[in-house]
């Protein structure tokens, strides 16, 4: 019997509050280069979001009387 037959499937997707413990250094390391592409992903989101409230905002401000 081989050591990875003995481990559970990996997950394809990293969630907050999982087990570390079981993880390899290898598994660590992608799980972190993974958040750390879903943090860009979502800071680009939320960048464009206040970018269109404050075009929306000015231009609000300037219909009014």
């Amino acid at each position: 019997m081989d050591w990875d037959d003995t481990r559970p499937p990996l997950r394809s997707s990293a969630s907050i509050g999982d087990n570390l413990e079981t993880l390899s250094v290898a598994e660590l390391e992608e799980r972190i280069a993974a958040f750390t592409a879903e943090i860009e992903r979502i800071q680009a989101e939320l960048a464009r979001k206040r970018a269109h409230e404050s075009a929306a905002e000015a231009l609000f401000r300037t219909a009014k009387p």
